[in-house]
């Protein structure tokens, strides 16, 4: 079916301002691939029905919109862990500020790096064109085409350092376009991290092939830049016995949308993806988007979203369970909840859930409401001060999403940053 003329002219506007970047052959010709599916889907726009909630005017306009860079003092997220970090300011890897790419059961190139015959071949733009069905993602397709740079890290050991990869966003006008691809080979484990804003507009795509009895933790903290603006993919597939873990914490920001795209199609696989989000003011938008595909046995999924909204700030969560005939034993579980710290901000929620299997466990729910009043009172009566007793609240409200964490030490350095932020905002 042919795209309606304004799809069709903001599409034509947006790629006359690009070129695809060179490469090897089957690099180029996996970018010319996507290339010819955001011509086919065109960029979203306001109609398309996962975007009703998000204006993604702002994403997919020719030039980024300008964004002050942000002044915090306090250190990256993540710095205090030893992890072989790698670093990448306003969208272009930083050598002098990267560890050396290496590392016992590692295998890391850079994306603009890629030699002509790697094992990214298989999988560059491979789990993001499957995550086009049955919900199109044009930006993912976007950013297949023409990301400049990335990481592609092949893991075939239990590997106990994580990976850092921060994000630092250094010019007002900076867009960009990052691409990275986790390939676990079977029994090996890795955990990624990822902190920063980026540049005022970031558009990333995270691929991960989970083999089988492999296991990937992801854990994210998405940069405290006022006025950036942002449009992050993961998309993964399961092997059998397999586990993957992701979390995002978001705060501060104009514009945020996370989808994240998930394939369990071994047996006994677990998929958990869980985040937390403090937005204040009328100009913060934060979108959590997720579609969860079941396609084997026994296997297990939790998606926990907690968004904390105030001064006017706006929260979308559309989360989709699917499952599979002859996806038996599934057991999936979707919550979505926000709390209004005030009349003027807003949740928006879309939970579904599509069954074809008939021995499953699956259920959703979604709740938007106030500060519990009856548990402020017991605060301020034992002579905790409102703000403070507020912050209290608000941390125990997002405290199940944070639980999410595997990793004490990551688990408490989330807890520490999220406490931090308040008692400065509160000061």
């Amino acid at each position: 079916m042919a795209l309606p003329q304004t799809k069709l002219d903001a599409t034509d506007a947006r790629l006359n301002a690009l070129s695809l970047p060179a490469g090897p052959a089957w690099l180029v010709e996996a970018r010319e691939t996507a290339l010819a599916r955001v011509r086919a889907m065109g960029l979203p726009s306001r109609r398309d029905e996962y975007w009703k909630y998000t204006r993604p005017d702002t994403l997919v306009q020719a030039d980024p919109v300008p964004a002050a860079l942000f002044d915090g003092a306090e250190a990256p997220v993540f710095d205090g862990i030893d992890a072989l970090h790698v670093v990448f300011v306003d969208g272009a890897f930083d050598a002098d500020a990267s560890d050396d790419l290496t590392g016992e059961g590692l295998e890391i190139t850079r994306l603009a790096d890629a030699p002509d015959i790697h094992w990214a071949k298989d999988l560059y733009g491979r789990l993001e064109t499957n995550g086009q069905t049955p919900v199109e993602r044009p930006l993912a397709a976007l950013n297949s085409a023409f990301a400049t740079d990335g990481v592609l890290i092949r893991v075939t050991a239990a590997v106990a350092r994580p990976v850092n990869i921060s994000y630092y966003h250094r010019a007002e006008t900076s867009d960009a376009t990052l691409h990275h691809v986790v390939k676990l080979e079977e029994g090996a484990s890795l955990t990624l991290l990822e902190n920063g804003a980026g540049a005022a507009r970031l558009n990333t795509v995270l691929e991960v092939e989970v083999a089988d009895n492999a296991s990937f933790n992801h854990v994210r903290a998405q940069g405290r830049d006022h006025e950036r603006r942002a449009a992050t993919h993961i998309f993964t597939r399961l092997g059998t016995e397999s586990a993957f873990k992701s979390f995002t914490l978001t705060a501060n920001g104009v514009m945020t949308r996370n989808e994240c795209v998930i394939e369990l199609t071994g047996d006994d696989a677990i998929a958990h993806v869980a985040g937390a989000c403090m937005g204040d003011g009328k100009d913060f938008h934060h979108d959590d988007t997720v579609f969860i595909t079941h396609d084997a046995l026994r296997c297990e999924s939790r998606q926990v979203f907690k968004k904390v909204l105030r001064n006017g700030a706006t929260g979308v969560f559309q989360g989709k369970i699917l499952v599979k005939e002859g996806a038996q034993k599934t057991d999936g579980y979707q919550i979505s909840q926000s709390m209004l710290l005030d009349d003027d901000s807003q949740f928006l929620a879309k939970p579904e859930l599509e069954i074809y299997a008939d021995d499953v466990a699956c259920s959703h729910g979604s709740t938007t409401g106030a500060i519990d009043e009856t548990a402020l009172f017991y605060l301020q009566s034992r002579g905790v001060p409102t703000d403070q007793a507020t912050d209290l609240l608000v941390l125990a409200f997002l405290a199940e999403a944070v639980e999410e964490i595997e990793a004490e030490e990551l688990r408490d350095e989330i807890t520490a940053r999220l406490q931090g932020w308040l008692e400065r905002r509160r000061a």
